[in-house]
């Protein structure tokens, strides 16, 4: 059985500090053409281990609409700008199946590879 066709679209699933963190990464993406779309989320809870401790904080998600062509060159320039020693950043593919082509030419054509 084969699964759902890949479209060239990935998102990248990002969280920062704050709102004025993410705004600066979502800005620059967008200006140099790394990502067509950031959508910047509100506050959330995030619990997680670090350095042998349970943590808790406010972090904000972020979702990163790019091409597979771009998602290296967005990931990079995402932790050259983020203050995290570890940033989450993870690439989600995108399906075509189900998902508008509109919307995925757009990014396209929006995003240089």
């Amino acid at each position: 059985m084969s699964g759902p066709e890949l479209s060239e679209i990935v998102f990248l699933y990002v969280t920062a500090p704050s709102t004025e963190t993410a705004a600066r990464i979502a800005r620059a993406l967008v200006e140099e053409k790394l990502a067509a779309c950031v959508n910047i989320h509100g506050e959330m809870r995030s619990v997680y281990e670090w350095e042998g401790q349970v943590e808790f904080g406010l972090e904000i998600p972020m979702i990163v609409k790019t091409t597979r062509a771009a998602a290296n060159a967005a990931r990079d320039r995402i932790i050259a700008l983020h203050p995290y020693d570890e940033p989450c950043v993870a690439a989600l593919p995108v399906s075509e199946t189900g998902s508008s082509a509109g919307f995925l030419n757009w990014i396209k054509e929006a995003t240089k590879a």
